[in-house]
């Protein structure tokens, strides 16, 4: 009996059909985030750079402490954060950073990392770095899978540090810390490293700079300890990207698109702490149904849903601290004129 060959056709895969989904805006709604959060951190900048030199020299007009500056006081939130959970009393020194941390801590359990992709400041500049230094050259470079195991345990490593300081130190201790003279100004000393930069530091945030053009979230990805810290909480978050292999058609791209470099197209469900929520895989995916973000299996997260549940926690969490008075650090002007312009004079206790 004759055997037919089998024909050229009948050896390439039968390519699956799908239904395209309808068009997703949700990289729209996310760039939108990012740049209001961002216009607000530069706005509450410019203030507290006003309050300071107002303090500083006295000319001008006087202009009040924004207390969002607080939120770039993560160690000083920490220790305010176990106050209240040791003692259930608030606190009366940068209540503020206490209910930002509070507010992030909540979008992070609910919502994965997506402070990180949707309202960090810091990491919209390197989203945009990245994206810089893949237009200009093409591509990233991503280090080897062992070198970059080995460098995303630094943001560990330094989170552990910081709890470390912060857990061994006895209520008392915080308390005179945070109302002595260095921490009232703890933010006014922050700005000073920023406005008066040694050599070091001034190297160092260019290295960071510059790698964040060639290496996708360079500091998001290893040495961020907020990032870290918000990543345990994503481990319990009921939200997941989830893939469903009848629809998926294993085109990768969702992959390809994953600013953590995640294998996506490999999983059933992402429960890696670096998914940070970005939607960005369910964006590019050209399958109906393949991707998603879902609380379970077969209930899915529209990006409009998830974005208001984000804006919710955070005005809503910040609106009640405003409310209940726990957001302002109330000081009598001639003390904080005093300790700003002696800022240099203290030191780390």
């Amino acid at each position: 009996m004759a055997t037919v060959a089998a024909g050229p056709r009948a050896l390439h895969k039968t390519k699956k059909k799908f239904t395209r989904p309808a068009k997703d805006d949700s990289q729209l709604l996310r760039r939108a985030f990012q740049l209001a959060f961002l216009a607000l951190n530069v706005w509450i900048g410019l203030e507290f750079y006003g309050f300071v030199r107002y303090h500083e020299t006295g000319a001008g007009w006087p202009i009040a402490r924004p207390p969002g500056v607080e939120g770039w006081l993560p160690i000083a939130s920490l220790m305010n954060l176990k106050v209240l959970i040791e003692t259930g009393a608030l606190p009366r020194v940068h209540p503020a950073g206490l209910f930002l941390l509070i507010a992030f801590i909540a979008i992070s359990w609910l919502l994965r990392k997506a402070f990180c992709s949707w309202l960090c400041p810091v990491g919209t500049v390197s989203e945009y770095l990245w994206r810089l230094g893949q237009r200009t050259f093409g591509r990233n470079l991503r280090p080897p899978k062992w070198l970059d195991m080995a460098l995303r345990s630094l943001k560990y490593i330094l989170l552990g540090l910081f709890q470390y300081a912060v857990l061994s130190m006895p209520v008392p201790a915080i308390r005179a810390f945070l109302e002595g003279p260095y921490g009232l100004v703890a933010d006014v000393k922050m700005l000073n490293s920023f406005r008066f930069l040694s050599a070091g530091a001034a190297i160092t945030l260019g290295i960071l700079l510059i790698g964040s053009v060639f290496i996708k979230n360079l500091w998001c990805r290893y040495l961020c300890p907020y990032g870290a810290l918000f990543g345990f909480f994503s481990l319990v978050s009921p939200m997941k990207i989830r893939r469903e292999p009848a629809a998926c058609i294993d085109c990768a791209k969702c992959a390809k698109a994953c600013p953590a470099l995640l294998p996506v197209d490999k999983l059933i469900a992402i429960h890696s702490v670096e998914c940070t929520g970005c939607l960005e895989c369910v964006a590019v995916c050209p399958a109906a149904g393949a991707l998603a973000m879902k609380v379970t299996r077969k209930r899915g997260v529209q990006a409009w849903a998830f974005a208001a549940t984000a804006a919710i926690l955070f005005v809503g969490i910040c609106g009640y601290a405003r409310w209940s008075g726990h957001w302002h650090t109330y000081l009598p002007a001639n003390i904080y004129s005093d300790l700003v312009r002696r800022a240099h004079e203290f030191t780390h206790p």
